[in-house]
């Protein structure tokens, strides 16, 4: 028995009565379908639209006015956010702008409220088959998520049991106005690849493909989420300062706990997760682990250290001017090698330089008799490798008088409790 949009989603709807709801709105025949029915069943002020623009495509600002057009006739409210699709961390095209439109739902959603997508079973279909591909356990052949947190509010997917026929049916039925991407039909992207040539002989050969692997789908995720209890008390467990894990007790948890364990301590920390193949290799630095060696594994924008018998992951580092040099007031600096240096919105009466790392650097701390080489501190006070070179060093006419906030000499301190406040070298968030 098919089902329409409409009575689908007035289903839904009783499993979240009384949200405001945002439709991701793109002003295709998904998300118009989406828009257009929910237009119908609930009260205006629970209702408003968001466009994502990212301006990918010459005729996106047209679509944008498009999305108005279409908002207005509704009496929908629309926002529309502008977004530069960041190309530099190593993903596709299609996983950059992804990224980038959900960093403008998280940014555009108000306390309580549910983004809803249009994605559809379809969708869910492509979603698994890609996973498949990749070589992804339950967590990632479980599809995509009917409803999780987002910032503030919800993300909510209520379509993915609903063939898109359905969406179609009501464009058609109400004869509703959408524009068409050309990129969805690109076959050079792995999606559009999927849909134009994977699925149709698929579901020639067998027609209830769609259902039986989103079937399949809802399995993987009931055996996700059964395996997730283990896993989660077992990363307490393995974490340790700096949000470190345990390097040989991850390696020697379960298979079925090692992979989605690691994915979540990663995207927690907003970096992203590994294939199989880099999470192998990188179970493989770990056997091979010495004193003398530093092993690192690194993929897009995520760089794992091990050190220590511990793993730290950190955004992957950008060479920098290790000869760079600046003069600082005590105002917010940033650095070339990366993070802020603060002082507590205290001021210096006369600037510092501020510089990095030099051969045979020294500095004899405060209340002590003996002067120390700044690898011999670097080693004692157990500063990672990595962030050696980028610890900016502060200088008084040429002296060294502090290193980063971590040691200072006697001139320093009485330099520094004189203004009352401390230097604060504030790396990055994920380092």
């Amino acid at each position: 028995m098919n089902v329409s949009l409409i009575d689908h989603l007035t289903a839904a709807l009783d499993d979240v009565p009384g949200v405001a709801l945002v439709v991701a709105f793109s002003g295709g025949p998904d998300s118009t379908a989406l828009l257009h029915a929910l237009a119908g069943q609930m009260p205006r002020p629970a209702l408003r639209a968001l466009h994502v623009d990212h301006g990918l495509h010459a005729d996106s600002a047209t679509w944008a006015v498009h999305c108005r057009r279409m908002c207005d006739s509704l009496g929908v409210p629309i926002e529309v956010v502008r977004v530069t699709v960041d190309l530099t961390r190593g993903e596709g095209i299609e996983a950059a702008a992804r990224r980038a439109r959900h960093d403008a739902f998280a940014a555009a959603l108000r306390p309580g409220e549910h983004i809803v997508l249009a994605h559809h079973r379809d969708d869910q279909m492509e979603t698994v088959l890609l996973k498949l591909m990749r070589g992804a356990g339950p967590d990632g052949l479980a599809g995509m998520q009917a409803m999780r947190p987002l910032a503030a509010g919800m993300l909510w997917r209520p379509l993915l049991d609903l063939p898109r026929a359905a969406l179609l049916d009501h464009v058609a039925t109400h004869g509703l106005s959408t524009l068409h991407d050309p990129s969805n039909d690109d076959p050079r992207i792995a999606r559009g690849y999927l849909r134009a040539t994977v699925m149709p002989a698929l579901i020639a050969q067998w027609p209830q493909a769609p259902v039986s692997i989103t079937h399949s789908a809802r399995l993987c995720r009931e055996a996700a989420d059964a395996l997730r209890e283990s896993w989660i008390d077992a990363l307490d467990h393995l974490r340790r300062d700096e949000n470190t894990l345990d390097a040989r007790e991850w390696l020697d948890l379960r298979p079925a706990w090692r992979a989605p364990l690691l994915d979540h301590w990663l995207h927690a920390t907003g970096l992203s997760a590994p294939t199989t193949a880099q999470r192998e290799a990188l179970e493989r630095q770990i056997r091979e682990a010495s004193a003398e060696r530093l092993p690192l594994v690194g993929w897009q924008d995520t760089e794992v250290r091990v050190w220590k018998g511990r793993l730290w992951a950190m955004s992957r580092y950008q060479p920098f001017d290790e000869a760079w040099t600046g003069l600082w007031h005590g105002e917010p600096m940033a650095l070339p090698g990366g993070g802020v240096l603060t002082l507590g919105g205290a001021r210096l009466a006369e600037p510092l330089t501020v510089r990095y790392r030099r051969g045979g650097d020294r500095i004899r701390t405060a209340g002590n008799h003996i002067t120390k080489e700044l690898r011999d501190l670097f080693q004692e006070g157990a500063v990672p490798p990595w962030r050696r070179p980028r610890m900016p060093l502060l200088c008084e006419n040429g002296s060294l008088i502090a290193v980063g906030d971590r040691w200072m000499n006697d001139r320093g301190k009485a330099l520094f409790d004189g203004i009352g406040a401390l230097p604060v070298w504030q790396r990055g968030v994920s380092d």
